[in-house]
């Protein structure tokens, strides 16, 4: 896997290392790229386990079993239903993400001093990875509901603009795209927290087990670190956002009664699906979270090598 992400760089020099806005942008786009795709790339996953949530009368035979029966039932290129807003969605979602972590974090570490933020690092992770994912779903939310609808009604729309028009026109912009913004704060904002803090602690152990200090580590080395450290943080990431995914997955598949609120909706969904139904397609779930967590930390940190954006503020032990 090592050799399929490493992307071989130039040795940059310091003295032209980006800074400021430049140095931000850079993030921005590598948490873009490395977002959509690997979504993108886990879109078939996705697709069933969509299925195996919203339609468990029907997909409850595991997930290998799920793919059978979507191709049967609609054909191989089913599997690909909602690409184009996920790969959208997901490079949006990604600079505001990536990007604004590590600009969160700067700041954070700038307002309390190096020698506090070391002490203090965990609370520092979580703190501006929540800030960060926060604006990321502004962004994702409307290409999120578009997605969910694309995959639950296959005849919805035809793709990514018709489906999200449609939504436009028939429902407006708050009850159409919004309505899940709620659900997608409670899934994402303790997903990307859980992420982030646990993939920074994975690798500063995993890094301190090497006996070097990470700018000595080979780039290749680095990349397995990133790999190794985001199957991990993926997983835990998944278990704890399990809940809130299934029930974005339900308030995106039909519209609600007239006059009812999004939280009485919640709470009634909740309600009839249990503990066992909030941890609908879990076992998917961790296949494909853990696996483009990997994938998008060793994309993220060698796109950020490449584009010499690797002068970020450390605050490790």
């Amino acid at each position: 896997m090592s050799q399929k992400f490493f992307i071989p760089s130039p040795a940059a020099d310091a003295s032209q290392a980006p800074t400021g806005a430049g140095l931000y942008a850079r993030f921005a786009l590598a948490g873009a790229l490395c977002c959509s795709i690997t979504h993108g790339a886990m879109t078939p996953v996705d697709v069933v386990k969509t299925r195996i949530q919203l339609s468990p009368e029907i997909y409850n035979k595991g997930m290998i079993q799920g793919f059978r029966q979507v191709v049967q039932a609609e054909g191989a290129g089913a599997l690909l239903t909602g690409f184009g807003p996920t790969a959208a969605g997901y490079f949006l979602q990604g600079a505001f993400k990536f990007g604004g972590y590590e600009f969160w974090k700067k700041t954070i570490i700038d307002a309390v001093g190096i020698e506090n933020a070391r002490e203090n690092r965990t609370a520092i992770y979580l703190g501006s990875s929540a800030i960060a994912e926060f604006f990321a779903d502004v962004a994702l939310c409307p290409l999120e509901a578009t997605r969910i609808r694309l995959v639950s009604q296959p005849d919805f729309a035809s793709g990514l603009l018709s489906g999200f028009s449609r939504i436009a026109k028939e429902e407006g912009v708050i009850k159409g795209f919004y309505s899940g913004f709620g659900p997608i704060l409670f899934k994402q904002v303790p997903y990307t927290m859980a992420k982030f803090v646990v993939y920074e602690l994975a690798a500063e152990k995993i890094i301190k087990s090497l006996g070097k200090p990470k700018e000595e580590l080979e780039p290749s080395t680095m990349t397995k670190v990133n790999l190794a450290s985001g199957v991990i943080a993926g997983t835990a990431a998944a278990i704890i956002s399990q809940p809130a995914d299934t029930l974005l997955s339900k308030i995106n598949k039909t519209k609600g009664a007239e006059g009812q609120s999004v939280t009485s909706r919640l709470v009634q969904m909740a309600g009839q699906l249990g503990v066992k139904g909030l941890f609908l397609g879990l076992g998917p779930r961790i296949v494909m979270v853990a696996t483009l967590t990997a994938g998008q930390f060793a994309i993220y940190g060698d796109i950020k090598r490449v584009l010499g954006a690797t002068n970020s503020v450390e605050i490790t032990k």
